[in-house]
């Protein structure tokens, strides 16, 4: 708005310019000058009488006023010129339209009209940043028009797309590392929330088949696994949503940076969710421990964990139905690298909740993720 305000008064200042000079016209000798004069003599005359001036003052004055009234009096009245004034007004009429339209044409061709306004400040500190995110895009765009088969070029550029918020081409990218690099977990997770970008953050068809794919070639991974309870969420089967936020919780390290999101989303979907431990909560290491931890050597350190692994087992053998207990117990004994025990633990775990249908579901879901079936 400031913008265009001081056009409209720059266009006003060009305009005033170009009319002042054609609007002026030469004064006409006329008998209206002669009688001014002569009552301008009669003035003075008048205020010599009353004192007003002196004398020199009054024959000063009555000598330049006799001057100008002779002048008036031999000069002929000049008639006005019809051609010269038609041409004065053509030039005034051209100046008012071609002028402001000259003006708004050349901002239009070479402006941004369309940009918002922003402080100078404001510009100066996200121009460069800007520049550069772009600058990269154009120079790994131009070698991938070049070399359309690179796929690790294809994979550099789907996150910055991502990030930018350019979904249909972060879903062309991720497309085309999966075809040149072959597919893993990773990449087909990776896909499929590209796809929910696309789609405004539902859960598609084809975004579910890649979270889907994703988790057969790995049971762990994390993006497939929360994508998935979403799409229960968005289906209306919370329950199921709720049992895959909760394996998921339990199946984390207690600082997996996505537990808070996995917790919120449970929340949603099951208020009393709030009372769920996170994992290796009490019973479990408090921060008076994980600071000896640290002091610890790493032998020292897997006697440490093995120490609290074993009497989560003996409390689990006097509290049979704690199924969170059970969970965080059995996921201790896959990082220890102990599978024998965390199928045991599975077998144990059955036994203790066999009149606990939905806790014993839970329990399934739970063992498939880690591989422990069979």
């Amino acid at each position: 708005m400031t913008l265009w305000f001081a056009m409209a008064l720059m266009t006003a200042a060009a305009m005033f310019a170009v009319l002042w000079p054609l609007g002026r016209r030469a004064p006409l000798r006329s008998g209206s000058d002669v009688a001014v004069y002569r009552d301008q003599l009669d003035e003075i005359a008048r205020d010599r009488a009353s004192g007003l001036i002196g004398e020199r003052e009054a024959e000063a004055a009555r000598v330049e006023v006799s001057r100008r009234l002779i002048a008036a009096a031999d000069a002929e009245p000049v008639a006005p010129v019809i051609g010269t004034d038609r041409r004065r007004r053509m030039v005034a009429v051209a100046a008012l339209v071609l002028l402001p339209l000259g003006a708004v044409s050349l901002y239009l061709a070479l402006g941004a009209p369309q940009l918002p306004g922003e402080p100078h400040a404001a510009r100066q500190s996200v121009e460069p940043e800007q520049r550069s995110i772009v600058e990269l895009i154009g120079r790994v765009e131009a070698h991938l028009e070049q070399n359309p088969e690179d796929g690790r070029g294809w994979e550099v550029l789907a996150p910055v797309y991502m990030r930018l918020g350019r979904f249909a081409d972060a879903v062309k990218a991720r497309q085309n590392a999966l075809r040149l690099l072959g597919a893993n977990a990773e990449r087909s997770a990776d896909l499929g929330e590209a796809l929910i970008g696309q789609a405004g953050g539902v859960v598609t068809a084809d975004a579910k088949a890649a979270f889907e794919q994703a988790l057969a070639q790995d049971g762990a991974s994390f993006k497939a696994r929360f994508f998935l309870g979403l799409a229960a969420e968005q289906d209306g089967r919370r329950d199921e949503a709720a049992t895959a936020w909760r394996n998921l919780i339990a199946a984390s390290p207690p600082d997996a940076p996505w537990l808070a999101l996995v917790r919120e989303s449970l929340q949603r979907v099951d208020p009393n969710a709030a009372n769920v431990p996170a994992p290796g909560a009490s019973p479990g290491p408090s921060a008076d421990d994980i600071a000896a931890a640290s002091q610890l050597t790493p032998e020292q350190r897997n006697v440490m964990i093995r120490g609290m692994v074993a009497r989560l087992a003996e409390r689990l053998s006097r509290e049979g139905s704690d199924l969170d207990g059970w969970l965080r117990l059995m996921r201790a004994y896959m990082v220890l690298g102990d599978r024998d025990k965390a199928r045991g633990a599975a077998d144990d775990a059955r036994k203790a909740m066999a009149s606990e249908p939905d806790k014993l579901r839970r329990l399934d879901e739970f063992v498939k993720s880690l591989g422990l079936e069979g």
